[in-house]
Order: C-alpha cells, then structure tokens, then sequence
C-alpha cells in the first residue's frame, strides 16, 4: 500500500475506474487518450487492489448539459450503497462537469468513506484539506468549462 489515505476496509470494497471522453469525435480521434484513461488500472493496482471494475458507459457523453451520463449515475450508485473504496479516473475533474453532479459524488464518498484517485493525487473527503482540494478542482475545472463555452458563443 503506498498511500496513508487508503486503508484495509478501502482495499476490502471494489474500486471503480471510470472512463468518459465528451464527444464521439474525441473517442475516434484521441486513442491516446483513452489508453491514459484506462492505464490508470495499473494505478488502483499499485495501490493494493487486486480486481477493478471499469465503468465506460459514458464514452462519447459530454458532462455539460442536461445529457444523462448512465455510467456516472451507476457510479454514484454504487458509492452510496456502500461497495466502493475508490473512485479513480486520471483526472478528478472528469468525474463532473457541473457543480450538483460533482458535489453529490463528494459528500456521497464522504459519507461512505470512499476516497478519490487520480493520477496525482488520492483525496479523502472525509479529510478538511483534502475536501477545500476537490471543491477548489471542482471551481476551476467549471470555471474553465463556462469561459470555453462563453467563448464559443461569441
């Protein structure tokens, strides 16, 4: 185990890599990125699990919007039934792209004691420092959103 923040009863829950790309254009054109996307088993691996489950469902379904993300709410499901120890994808902020979505997931793994990986860092929410981390990702990566498309509009 290489993190403090993953503990045994973490190791004992099934981790889940989740994997989306926003467009299908981006799935068909960006492989790069999906291989990154799905090497990040190797990572949940090094940390001490030894079977992960890939949700991938959302492929191709941009986060923005009103589009329903199956895969995420199967996600989110699972942590709140209490059989996930990690959510992980190679970024945090590609879990969600708008405020409720993402907020629910983190009091969601706070309440279930679920932590967050990426490929930099592993978040507990139930940690003060690490919940200002995710809500400042979180503030960043939606600012960044509204600003591309306001641009976009113009």
């Amino acid at each position: 185990m290489i993190s403090d923040k993953v503990r045994p009863h973490h190791l004992e829950r099934k981790p889940i890599l989740y994997v989306r790309q926003s467009s299908a254009h981006q799935v068909l054109h960006n492989r790069e990125s999906s291989a990154l996307q799905y090497a990040m088993r190797d990572r949940l691996t090094a940390l001490g699990w030894s079977e992960n489950e890939v949700i991938d469902d959302d492929l191709g379904r941009s986060a923005a919007g009103a589009i329903q993300r199956a895969g995420f709410e199967r996600m989110v499901a699972e942590v709140c039934l209490g059989k996930v120890g990690a959510v992980c994808a190679r970024e945090v902020s590609r879990f969600a792209r708008n405020s409720r979505g993402w907020q629910q997931l983190i009091e969601m793994c706070r309440v279930v004691d679920t932590v967050l990986v990426d490929q930099e860092t592993i978040y507990a929410p139930r940690h003060g420092n690490d919940r200002l981390l995710l809500g400042s990702r979180a503030a960043s990566t939606i600012t960044s959103w509204i600003c591309c498309a306001s641009g976009m509009a113009e």
